[in-house]
């Protein structure tokens, strides 16, 4: 490209920018429009602004030991305004601006010490080079920032980029589906997403609403969704076995538990069933709020599997939560246990109990064992894997979940998770699997109050826990930290249990939780609490999922601030567990962020899981709602989950129709996608039977 050296060829690398292709998919971040231009005297403070000056005055001064600002002072005939550059170069600076100089200036007004002022403006001399002017009086796109590179010089080598290249830009959709949406041909909508047409409404373009925008975030989706559906094809099309369906289930669940299931619950069993009773494997996720009854569904699985002669390995990504996981499922099924023979296995198994472990595992005489990691060991050796149960399988790397799955010939897979997912992520991360959802709560389950305090309030919610304690119940208080830190002014949880032991507490009977600790010493003050023996567990966020005490009815987690939605959500869900009504206090020590306010609100507002998810996927985004080592989710350059769900669901609609159509995009007319779907995914797709 011209305008475009080694120097700069190193820079665009770093962006990961190689080829003009990529160039064409490196899509601004916002636009700013030029389109009116004002006088000096009519800036607005914090809004962008367009106006034609006279330079008066310019030059660097100092502004401290090593530091210079370089300041130009700019008149019209209605007042004067100063630009100030604080990183400039200087020697691009040295022959810049002559006074008398008539320029073009854009940016945003800002006000410092009661004066209006421009930092870091466009600004251009008016007949400049031809290309510079194509910079004023229109819509501007600003790019995302490279560094060593100015924005004026991206957007020239941008302009001739998509001037020269766009309409090379291959059509891969098939004419009846740009027919069926009315878009655009790709070249148009690259050019117009670049350097809109005049008569842009520059707030949809800013919302990436607007045709264009629609039209290169539907491609970006079709494909992802095209891979999912070839993905999916191919594991429906292997071999596996076929579980006869019991037609006693839902009977056999009263039996077993003693109370019936839910509607829910119901639903979504004679959807797992449906898929256990054909031959080609189950891949299904069974989402859940925290107290939904996933673990009695798990369980009633396990009977099917069990009925039809094959084992069951349910895997848990924690030693505590996996424990958990045993105790639950041994009480669900009480004295019954007859139907479903249970065992557990961790690395804290030894001995001669490991040894009959892996026999009865081996031998066919266990129907479900539950574990975590330790499943996948190679000495563990079963009879005829038929279900694998994954349970918060987000935690678990990709060979930890193949190698689960290699200890059977083709298993049914069912992968749990009680983090609710939003629809859109779930449309992506999990779109080759099929998804149940467990939207209804046993009946008797009590909302949890929420209360939102500010730390010189924490007294208040010290006395409730004292009160609450003392009336029977058991209280959780939750802190970020299990030490104090010198980088972080924050409350710690080792230190507050010794300070609360000998001040609000005393007299208590308080317990230390933290992920330092050793396992059997967890396990030990996680028996004690659960058995009672405890009235307060001090704790981090080790108790975030699968601890269940029925008499817990009080939380107070400090520094609310600092924790995500989803967190929060977990970890209040470690209370309401029984009959009595109960509450959750979250202490915020600062609230300086505006979505460390708006997350608060959201706890405050609803308990519904799949609403809190929605929030959190609004606030944070989907990187950063999943983690950034989530390696599930794929990035995309146009579209935006949070934004875009309308899209989404329509791409996934038309990519799953073609893909029922051409189950291999043989067609001679879809070779162009077929190139563009490897280009864009390549091999990612070949973990199709893992997700």
């Amino acid at each position: 490209m011209k305008g475009v050296g080694p120097r700069l060829a190193e820079r665009f690398a770093s962006r990961g920018i190689h080829t003009v292709n990529d160039a064409l998919y490196l899509i601004p971040r916002r636009y700013e429009d030029r389109r009116k231009v004002t006088t000096i005297s009519n800036l607005v403070p914090r809004q962008q602004a367009s106006f034609v000056a006279e330079v008066l005055d310019f030059g660097a001064r100092r502004a401290g030991p090593r530091k210079q600002i370089y300041e130009v002072m700019l008149g019209d005939e209605t007042g004067k305004i100063t630009a100030r550059w604080f990183r400039f170069h200087p020697k691009a600076f040295q022959n810049r601006f002559a006074r008398g100089d008539r320029v073009r200036v854009a940016g945003r007004v800002e006000i410092y010490r009661k004066v209006r002022q421009m930092v870091h403006p466009d600004i251009e001399k008016i007949q400049d080079d031809p290309d510079d002017g194509n910079d004023f009086a229109s819509i501007i796109p600003v790019y995302p920032e490279i560094e060593g590179i100015y924005p004026k010089t991206l957007r020239k080598i941008m302009r001739r980029v998509v001037e020269q290249y766009a309409s090379h830009s291959a059509e891969i959709l098939p004419e009846a589906i740009l027919g069926h949406h009315d878009f655009p041909p790709i070249a148009e909508a690259l050019r117009q997403v670049h350097f809109p047409p005049d008569n842009s409404d520059v707030d949809e373009l800013n919302r990436g609403r607007s045709a264009a925008h629609r039209r290169v975030v539907f491609e970006e989706f079709f494909l992802l969704q095209l891979g999912l559906a070839l993905r999916r094809g191919r594991i429906k099309a292997q071999a596996g076995r076929a579980h006869p369906v019991r037609e006693d289930l839902f009977a056999l669940a009263r039996e077993l538990f003693g109370f019936d299931l839910t509607g829910a619950q119901k639903r979504v069993l004679s959807e797992i069933t449906g898929d256990m009773a054909r031959l080609e494997p189950m891949h299904r996720l069974l989402q859940g709020d925290v107290g939904s009854g996933k673990t009695a569904v798990a369980v009633l699985a396990a009977t099917v599997a069990a009925g039809a002669g094959t084992q069951t390995a349910f895997m848990a990504p924690t030693e505590i939560l996996a424990e958990q996981h045993c105790r639950n499922i041994l009480k669900l099924v009480r004295d019954r246990s007859a139907a479903l023979t249970v065992t557990f296995l961790s690395s804290a198994v030894k001995g001669q109990a490991r040894r009959e472990v892996l026999e009865g595992i081996a031998s066919g005489s266990v129907d479900l064992v539950v574990g975590t990691h330790a499943l996948i060991e190679e000495r563990v050796q079963f009879s005829d894997l038929g279900l694998c149960i994954i349970d918060e399988q987000h935690r678990f790397g990709v060979a930890q979940r193949a190698g689960l799955q290699a200890k059977g010939k083709r298993p049914d897979v069912l992968v749990m998770t009680a983090t609710p997912i939003p629809r859109t992520l779930s449309m992506t991360v999990y779109g080759d699997l099929d998804v149940s959802i467990l939207d209804e709560m046993p009946p008797g389950r009590l909302p949890v109050k929420t209360v939102v305090l500010r730390g010189s309030q924490v007294k208040q919610a010290y006395r409730h826990v004292r009160s609450e304690v003392e009336s029977g119940g058991q209280a959780y208080l939750v802190y970020p930290l299990v030490e104090e830190s010198e980088k972080m002014d924050l409350r710690d949880a080792t230190r507050m249990f010794e300070r609360l032991s000998q001040g609000a507490f005393a007299g208590l009977r308080l317990g230390l939780l933290h992920g330092r600790m050793p396992a059997d010493e967890k396990d030990m003050v996680m028996q004690r609490f659960s058995a009672g023996d405890l009235d307060v567990l001090v704790a981090t966020t080790v108790i975030e999922v699968g601890v269940d005490v029925p008499r817990a009815t009080i939380m107070l987690v400090e520094h609310a601030e600092r924790f995500g939605l989803s967190q929060l959500h977990q970890l209040r869900g470690r209370v309401g567990r029984g009959e009595r009504p109960s509450t959750c206090y979250l202490v915020a020590h600062s609230l300086a962020s505006g979505d460390a306010r708006s997350r608060l609100e959201v706890m405050e507002r609803t308990n519904d899981g799949f609403i809190i998810a929605e929030e959190d996927l609004a606030i944070r985004g989907p990187g950063e709602f999943l983690g950034t080592r989530q390696s599930g989710l794929p990035s995309f350059f146009f579209g935006n989950l949070a934004r875009d769900g309308d899209l989404l669901s329509q791409a996934r609609r038309d990519a799953f129709g073609l893909v029922e159509e051409d189950p291999k995009l043989a067609n001679p007319g879809h070779a162009l996608l077929k190139k563009a779907l490897w280009s864009r995914w390549g091999r990612r797709l070949q973990f199709a039977e893992v997700g």
